[in-house]
């Protein structure tokens, strides 16, 4: 799959599909290149759904969503 199909199939696939490929890129992809595709407020949005898919990487994404949270990037109150 070229970078320009993924993409297209992130924004424009099935929900199911996005959620595939949303937690495929971010158990593969190196955490900065992750960015590239979509944003921390996506990630936090869709959680839920993808929290389950993350395999070993789930703990580090929980981390960093957390550190965010708390420093208040999210336009939420620290917690």
């Amino acid at each position: 799959m070229t970078t320009a199909e993924f993409r297209r199939r992130l924004r424009a696939g099935s929900v199911a599909e996005q959620t595939r490929l949303l937690a495929k890129l971010l158990r593969q992809a190196r955490d900065t290149d992750v960015w590239q595709f979509t944003t921390p407020a996506e990630v936090k949005e869709r959680w839920p759904a993808l929290a389950p898919l993350l395999g070993r990487r789930r703990s580090f994404w929980e981390f960093l969503l957390d550190c965010w949270q708390k420093e208040g990037r999210f336009g939420d109150q620290p917690a």
